[in-house]
């Protein structure tokens, strides 16, 4: 069997920045134990598959241990293979998911992704969690429907010299880890995205995460259209805007790689 492969960096404008999503698109759905031997084999943070459905593509997510419930970069990547390279007479593209439909658009050169808001309160930290972070943050809330921890630190300067240990935070069980602050010089907030439990020490640039990033920004700061940078070392940016249940979720992408799988 021959299936094609595709690797794009998504919320970035160079290769070699944000976030690398594989993507491949299939007939039908192969048994969740190939994708997901897939997925370990190309060893990304995310792996996507698309297969048509009507005018729409139903869309999965794995990552190198686990299939996901929502993904944003994989996302944003597979629709610009699909809007610039596989489609391009397309102006948006729809996706059938287990988070629901989500939509992405052309907007200009960038694309936007409308995906659920996924708000978090206040909650005491997982035991073990604030050790294994090695800063205490001025802040610890809880998305109960993303299970993401969602930290809050005094100044990005804290939020890019952490240095987790991340065998601890595999302990963690089902849960990912958002540590953010606010930003300067035109970015609103940074963040950072560990998930050791799901086979991923620190994911390069997170859309999902964001659904709880944004609702939280936009009530703090007063506006709903905001600037977010993912500071890990790969980098990324992102352009959000806080609509309710809904979060709209911005970035550019750029195309790095095309071959095929033999299995």
């Amino acid at each position: 069997m021959r299936i094609p492969l595709y690797q794009v960096d998504a919320f970035t404008r160079r290769v070699f920045g944000g976030n690398p999503a594989a993507i491949c698109p299939l007939e039908a759905w192969l048994p969740d134990a190939t994708m997901q031997a897939i997925a370990a084999e190309n060893n990304l943070a995310e792996t996507a598959f698309i297969v048509p459905d009507g005018e729409d593509f139903g869309l999965r997510w794995f990552t190198p241990a686990v299939e996901v419930d929502l993904c944003g970069h994989a996302t944003l990547a597979t629709a610009h293979l699909l809007l610039t390279r596989l489609e391009p007479a397309r102006g948006e593209v729809r996706f059938q998911t287990r988070s629901g439909l989500l939509t992405v658009k052309r907007d200009g050169e960038r694309l936007v992704m409308d995906f659920p808001s996924r708000p978090a309160a206040a909650a005491p930290p997982a035991p073990g969690l604030l050790e294994a972070l090695g800063r205490r943050p001025a802040a610890v809330l809880l998305s109960a429907r993303a299970k993401n921890y969602l930290l809050v630190y005094n100044s990005a300067d804290e939020v890019r010299a952490l240095r987790p240990d991340f065998a601890a935070l595999a302990r963690i069980e089902g849960h990912g880890i958002i540590v953010t602050a606010a930003g300067s010089d035109g970015v609103d907030f940074v963040s950072r995205y560990f998930a050791a439990w799901h086979g991923i020490p620190e994911d390069p640039v997170t859309g999902s995460a964001h659904c709880t990033l944004t609702p939280y920004w936009a009530k703090r700061l007063g506006k709903r259209d905001l600037v977010a940078q993912q500071v890990s070392p790969r980098r990324g940016e992102l352009f959000v805007s806080e609509r309710g249940e809904r979060v709209m979720i911005g970035g550019y992408c750029a195309f790095y790689l095309e071959g095929v799988i033999e299995i």
